[in-house]
């Protein structure tokens, strides 16, 4: 699933009109919406580009647009589940 968000043709619609990369499109898209997020990255350039949302919005009609892609799919871990050390192996 990892990777799949780059294959989106709404993201990738939206990058081109706001001149952003999908990355900024989706970390723009949790800070309009009050998702906490934190952005993993070591390379240097990444690690700009993912500062760089702060000099646009997204619409609200691009907003729903984005919420109707919603399928309840997962692609990372639940956090409503708390994993032990020793469990974290047997995920």
């Amino acid at each position: 699933m990892r990777g799949k968000i780059f294959e989106i043709p709404l993201l990738e619609e939206l990058a081109r009109k706001y001149k952003k990369t999908i990355s900024q499109i989706v970390l723009r898209w949790d800070l309009q919406m009050g998702v906490v997020t934190i952005p993993k990255s070591t390379t240097p350039s990444r690690i700009k580009e993912n500062a760089s949302i702060f000099d646009f919005e997204i619409s609200k009609e691009d907003i729903i647009k984005i919420q109707q892609l919603d399928k309840g799919i997962r692609v990372g871990s639940d956090p409503n589940k708390v994993y032990a050390c020793s469990d974290m192996s047997n995920r």
